[in-house]
């Protein structure tokens, strides 16, 4: 979400969300929107955390793994290191879906859509950063990936009238965008970047809003649970790189650690665990501000590219990661609102 990734983490709205505030369970349709705000139940455990501990972890999470990614491509080919994270992000649903004992969901049309959403916000992206990482370092992709909220922005003006956000957040976003901005050094013409891999990171940061906008269009309010969902759609990911990897790469020779280790901790807590994370924040206080975790996403890239792998930091990174911060902040504030309140329960098929 992507990375990160959510990634994320990688990161997006969930294909299970319903109004209920519960983010990995199955709650009945019937569950009230009053349910305590801090309680959710994951992995069927009752853990109470506030979404904003949630947010922080799934911002550490997602921005190490652009440093994974990069260290994964030291000894995989790209879609290699693409599907390993697949592989070890569906097992821990998988784990966690046996362990409630989830089935998967039923009914071609749920199926479909979710191949769909599983191209949009997993295989694609993924893949496309992995690419991207060949030729750029991975603060810069993590950098890419702060774009994603102002690319939801103006899909979700279009796109999802419902979901119109308040001019405080237009203003944030449009902070952050010059945050943004400066960290690339766009007075300088971006001169000394990559045009190929930077394109690359910036379609993989445009094609999880557009995912979470067909997922609320076609998905949300489903009768599966949030967790049967999310396996599916993750397994359908894998399935589609299992077919695509053999036809661009040829078997590894050999496994290095290094690059071994980076790809299951990508794959198991970067996707596995933290799309879970993230899936349920999205469910709680929405698409806009569940995106914002991607703005703080740079800071702790760039802070594990330049300490772990020792990549270049300039005076405008920090700036502009400050400025990304301020703009992530006012994205979240609330006009008239006291801080902190929990956002009313919306319609059934929102988030």
């Amino acid at each position: 979400m992507s990375t990160a990734t959510p990634p994320g983490p990688i990161p997006s709205s969930a294909p299970a969300i319903r109004p209920a505030p519960a983010a990995a369970t199955s709650p009945p349709p019937s569950a009230p929107a009053s349910a305590p705000a801090r309680t959710r139940v994951f992995f069927g455990g009752r853990i109470r955390f506030d979404w904003r501990i949630r947010f922080a972890a799934l911002a550490v999470i997602w921005g190490f793994s652009f440093l994974l990614i990069k260290v994964g491509t030291h000894g995989f080919a790209p879609f290699q290191v693409t599907f390993g994270r697949l592989f070890f992000g569906t097992a821990v649903l998988a784990v966690a879906m046996a362990v409630r004992r989830e089935r998967l969901p039923r009914g071609t049309r749920t199926w479909v859509h979710l191949a769909v959403a599983a191209f949009l916000l997993n295989a694609l992206p993924f893949s496309l950063f992995a690419y991207a990482e060949l030729t750029i370092p991975s603060t810069l992709a993590g950098i890419c990936n702060a774009t994603s909220p102002l690319w939801g922005m103006a899909l979700s003006l279009v796109a999802l009238s419902e979901d119109r956000p308040t001019r405080r957040r237009v203003a944030g976003l449009g902070i952050g965008f010059l945050g943004v901005l400066t960290v690339l050094g766009a007075w300088q013409g971006f001169s000394g970047l990559d045009l190929t891999g930077t394109a690359m990171a910036l379609l993989a940061s445009l094609s999880y809003p557009v995912g979470w906008i067909y997922v609320r269009r076609t998905l949300a309010g489903s009768s599966s649970s949030h967790l049967s969902l999310t396996g599916a759609q993750l397994f359908l990911a894998l399935l589609q790189l299992a077919l695509v990897t053999p036809l661009f790469t040829t078997l590894p020779t050999s496994f290095p650690t290094g690059p071994l280790l980076s790809v299951f901790v990508l794959g198991a807590l970067g996707t596995g665990l933290a799309i879970l994370l993230q899936y349920g924040v999205v469910a709680e206080v929405g698409p806009t501000t569940g995106t914002m975790v991607t703005y703080f996403i740079p800071v702790i890239a760039t802070a594990a590219g330049v300490t772990l792998l020792g990549e270049e930091l300039t005076w405008n990174t920090p700036v502009g990661a400050l400025v990304i911060l301020a703009g992530a902040a006012l994205t979240q504030s609330r006009a008239g609102s006291p801080a902190g309140r929990r956002p009313r329960a919306r319609r059934s098929g929102q988030p």
